[in-house]
């Protein structure tokens, strides 16, 4: 009787601790797979990766800023002050709605899903998932990471240069002078140049339009919304605005860039998008994501059953 007591005792902890393991089976799985989709992913991008040459740039790059930084200056001068002005005598109706229009220029709104979305597919893409919807599955990956990328990047340079100038902002109304600066001061109503609403929305516009061109017209509309936004709330002078929009094009387009070098979404030679994958063909991949994962489900199911018939032989 003793010894029958003493065998049960002994079995539950055994039991227990062959279902700790599998317990912890799949958030192991998917925490490998995430490392190992991660390293590989980095080796893709990192600056020593083999690329490929693009299409010069070099005239265009200096034309583009030499007219960025007129454009920006003759706002300065010109329009800045009276768009303040303006802004400052529109109807409060106006303002309040476009104070609810601005937030759509917040990066958050792109960065959190695109963001999300890479790491979710990185955990869920298996070593052992057959190649062809391996690579489906690693085309929209790739396809995230240019997005987040491409408006994360111009948007980091943007908020780090915004507060090192330290340019009022119009709602500070600093004697009506919009030539107000306290350079390295870090404080938000000091961070008006360049515009981070204006940056995301442009570059939001040129990754998109990169990969979806019949996109752009509307791409744009929103980005033109977006930055005429700013000026209405008074957050932004246009100057702000343009300079904004320059560093988001401009940042977006050497992201594609570098993603073409590297032979990642983009062709090398003429920077066009490579075939995105059809509707059916991720519902195909997802599918036998979701078949490998059940089979491996049972596989383990098989196990522990086994480990815990052993268990209760002993």
């Amino acid at each position: 009787m003793s010894g029958e007591a003493t065998a049960g005792k002994d079995a539950v902890p055994a039991t227990r601790a062959g279902r700790l393991p599998a317990a912890l089976t799949l958030p192991r799985a998917l925490c490998g797979n995430a490392a190992r989709n991660l390293a590989l992913w980095s080796r893709a991008l990192a600056p020593g990766a083999r690329r490929a040459p693009t299409p010069p740039s070099a005239r265009k790059a200096l034309a583009g800023a030499a007219l960025a930084i007129a454009a920006t200056l003759a706002a300065m001068w010109l329009v800045d002050r009276q768009a303040a002005d303006w802004a400052r005598h529109l109807p409060r109706g106006v303002g309040s709605a476009f104070a609810t229009i601005t937030k759509a220029g917040l990066s958050g709104w792109y960065l959190y899903p695109l963001g999300i979305a890479a790491l979710c597919l990185a955990m869920a893409i298996p070593p052992s998932l057959p190649r062809l919807p391996r690579g489906v599955l690693a085309a929209v990956a790739s396809r995230c990471l240019f997005l987040f990328w491409a408006i994360a990047a111009p948007g980091l340079f943007s908020t780090v240069v915004k507060r090192v100038i330290g340019r009022a902002r119009p709602l500070l109304d600093v004697n009506d002078n919009p030539f107000t600066y306290m350079p390295f001061s870090w404080r938000p109503d000091y961070a008006s140049l360049p515009s981070g609403h204006a940056t995301t929305a442009a570059s939001v516009a040129v990754a998109f339009g990169a990969l979806w061109p019949r996109a752009r017209p509307v791409l744009w509309l929103y980005a033109l919304v977006i930055m005429a936004s700013r000026v209405v709330v008074m957050a932004h002078h246009p100057s702000d605005v343009v300079a904004g929009a320059a560093v988001g094009i401009a940042g977006a387009a050497l992201v594609r860039r570098f993603f073409a070098a590297r032979g990642l979404v983009f062709r090398a030679r003429d920077l066009k998008p490579y075939p995105a994958p059809s509707l059916r063909r991720i519902g195909r991949a997802l599918a036998a994501l979701c078949g490998s994962g059940l089979a491996s489900c049972r596989s383990e199911n098989s196990r522990k059953r086994a480990i815990e018939a052993d268990h209760e032989a002993l």
